[in-house]
């Protein structure tokens, strides 16, 4: 009898994690309906790095737009730019822009408007906790890499409830290195330059242009 309870239990336990599993299926497939409704998205973001043993706590601002697959990104003083077939990466510092070519396609790359959809395949999900930050709601779903290789250990994907919009996104690696976006303003349907993602080689006389390929 005691060996029935066991077992009860056990399939209760099972249908329960299946129930929840099926919740944050749910959620991210909202989420990422909302992203695919929107022509663009800007967005304004913090970026933390943290790793305790390293002595290693970095902060960072940074901005994005995008539009489909195009993007300009800016961060740490640096700008990229993807028109959808070339990236663009213009360092100021070392007054370099380098050039190279970007297959979408490949899984391995990740890119500004996959970090809004990544969640879709090779991940376990499951609900986590649902925190209140400033009256909102914020419903966190916790995602294990299924690839064995993977150096992250798991990542937590915090989604405001009401605008099913990405708060934060913490990564937490094998090795004690926390990484930290935490999404400050997220605006929509903007008003966009027509040469927003045109990259204008005129406008850097002085900088040396590496092409990689």
């Amino acid at each position: 009898m005691k060996k029935f309870f066991q077992i009860t239990a056990l399939l209760l336990l099972g249908f329960s994690i299946q129930a929840q599993d099926k919740k944050a299926k749910e959620l991210l497939d909202q989420v990422t309906a909302k992203v695919k409704s929107y022509d663009n998205i800007v967005i304004d973001f913090k970026y933390s790095l943290n790793n305790a043993k390293e002595n290693i706590n970095q902060d960072s601002k940074g901005n994005v737009t995008m539009k489909g697959n195009q993007y300009v990104l800016n961060l740490m003083g640096v700008t990229k730019i993807f028109d959808g077939k070339k990236s663009y990466t213009i360092n100021p510092e070392d007054e370099e822009v380098t050039i190279s070519t970007v297959n979408e396609k490949d899984e391995k790359v990740i890119t500004p408007s996959k970090m809004l959809t990544f969640f879709n395949s090779g991940y376990v999900c499951k609900m986590d906790i649902i925190q209140d930050v400033k009256g909102r709601k914020i419903q966190y779903i916790k995602l294990i890499p299924t690839n064995v290789k993977d150096q992250r250990k798991e990542i937590l994907l915090g989604i405001d409830t009401q605008t099913k919009h990405i708060y934060n996104l913490i990564e937490v690696g094998k090795k004690g290195t926390k990484t930290t976006l935490t999404v400050n303003s997220f605006k929509t349907n903007q008003p966009l330059s027509k040469n927003q993602f045109i990259f204008a080689e005129s406008k850097y006389p002085k900088y040396s242009i590496n092409k990689l390929d």
